[in-house]
């Protein structure tokens, strides 16, 4: 079995990720530019919220493709990555909501670290599934973004409580980082095909 049906489930668990994130900004009260500046902090972490949803949802794509064989153990941790994902809506709006405090800004990292950790458990899981092929398994073991994304996190959650201009200044760093999609999966399908 291929991971088809895993990956149809997970777009369809991104796209109401999404959708309940928007939901979230609701019409201002005025009708004038000021009433929409008022909603500024809401909208500033609806737009880093979709980026990221956005970035796992493109380089989950490519990570299922290297799927070899289904199994349990990948679809519940592609659930375990799912359940961290679908908390950035609760996050993302009480960080809008709150101006960027201090809590609800660290739970955001926090989340966002979470995340970080189940993708990459569920990567070594793909990876495990190609002991013979020495040049897949060298390639993806070279993993700087996926290394440096959790400490990054964290950093964003602990600086929440210094400034959330700092904290932001990590998350938008480590967007920025994943914002092409991971080129070792395409490499590798690349070599594949050959």
């Amino acid at each position: 079995m291929k991971a088809n049906r895993m990956e149809a489930f997970s777009d369809g668990v991104l796209a109401i990720i999404i959708t309940i994130m928007v939901l979230e900004l609701k019409v201002p009260e005025g009708h004038d530019w000021y009433a929409l500046i008022e909603l500024g902090p809401k909208i500033l972490s609806y737009i880093f919220s979709f980026v990221y949803i956005g970035i796992y949802w493109n380089n989950h794509h490519h990570l299922l493709h290297m799927v070899r064989t289904m199994n349990g153990r990948l679809m519940w941790l592609n659930l375990l990555l799912l359940f961290w994902l679908s908390l950035v809506p609760f996050t993302t709006a009480w960080m809008g909501e709150s101006y960027f405090a201090a809590t609800p800004t660290a739970l955001y990292g926090i989340i966002l670290l979470l995340a970080a950790f189940s993708y990459w458990l569920l990567q070594r899981a793909i990876i495990s599934q190609h002991p013979g092929d020495s040049s897949f398994v060298l390639a993806m073991g070279r993993n700087l973004k996926g290394k440096l994304s959790p400490v990054l996190y964290l950093i964003a959650a602990l600086t929440a409580y210094v400034s959330p201009w700092i904290s932001g200044f990590f998350f938008l760093l480590v967007a920025v980082v994943w914002f092409l999609p991971d080129k070792r999966i395409e490499h590798a399908l690349r070599g594949h095909q050959n």
